[in-house]
């Protein structure tokens, strides 16, 4: 019988063994599956000298076959209960390293710092709780880590609004916000069978490739993330109405009227068409005017 962690009898064993019960408010939701788990690890593409970033561990099903793999594994595990468990199943591994620690609290650039070669190449992969995905995600990107991207396990309908095109119902600030630091595909799409306690939903892994820089040329790239939400306030609205509403108010109508005209941008359109290249046309005119 297999002794991998990833088996249901295996996890089963581990959960008994340590009286181990999910936390809800966590998301905690384990993969009993081996062979979707090296799908995952299939997507990071790790050399012998790889270092690889994981968040919520749980019992160490990722972590051993990312270990198998790589050169180090760093992962950030917050729930406690779960760091004895971890000590057990990934002791045949010495190059696994867990931090206990909120990931959002985390300096991760000191991390990296602490725990890698400088300019070793780093991938992030985890399957990531449903509940803190994006502002995991975001600050992941945010932070411009030095590492060349991301796959991450996560609710189907999220990956499908991060991969999303312009025009697609799935578009909208989030894909824009993503797509900005780093080129979105999904990869594979997994039943909610896998997982135990099973979710409500399928989910997906994303593969996130970060971008060495911006497609865009921006003013202030502040400012064109404002502009990006306040298109999107109301979904049904036009650009004209969002802007006037959400972004400069309804006494600066002349003006949004003049930078639309002036990026040839047509104010009956709704902030799902735009590419991220009009958002960069329309954010950089505004900021001009605006700023002056």
């Amino acid at each position: 019988m297999s002794k991998e962690i990833s088996t249901p009898v295996r996890t089963k064993e581990i959960l008994d063994k340590y009286g181990f019960k999910f936390k809800k408010s966590l998301g905690q939701n384990f993969l009993i599956d081996s062979n979707v788990l090296t799908k995952i690890v299939d997507q990071a593409k790790l050399t012998p000298e790889s270092g690889a970033i994981e968040i919520g561990p749980g019992i160490g099903a990722l972590t051993e076959k990312l270990a198998k793999q790589a050169n180090k594994v760093v992962a950030f595990e917050i729930d406690q209960r779960l760091l004895p468990i971890l000590k057990d199943t990934l002791s045949p591994y010495p190059h696994v390293k867990v931090r206990h620690t909120d990931v959002l609290e985390a300096n991760v650039h000191q991390v990296i710092e602490e725990e890698f070669e400088k300019g070793q190449d780093l991938m992030v992969v985890a399957n990531l709780p449903y509940y803190v995905t994006t502002p995991i995600l975001m600050k992941l990107l945010e932070e411009k880590l030095p590492v060349r991207g991301i796959v991450v396990m996560i609710q189907k309908e999220v990956a499908e609004r991060i991969a999303a095109s312009p025009g697609s119902k799935n578009y909208g600030s989030l894909s824009l916000a993503v797509q900005y630091y780093a080129e979105a595909r999904t990869a594979l799409t997994v039943p909610k069978t896998v997982f135990v306690p099973q979710p409500n939903v399928d989910s997906s892994v994303l593969h996130l490739e970060l971008r060495s820089e911006p497609p865009v040329d921006l003013h202030s790239e502040k400012y064109f993330f404002e502009v990006i939400r306040a298109s999107f306030g109301q979904r049904r609205k036009t650009l004209l109405n969002n802007l006037q509403n959400n972004l400069l108010g309804k006494d600066k109508k002349i003006v949004i009227e003049e930078v639309l005209q002036e990026t040839k941008i047509d104010g009956k359109r709704r902030g799902e068409t735009l590419s991220m290249e009009e958002f960069a046309k329309l954010s950089n005119a505004f900021y001009t005017r605006i700023k002056d």
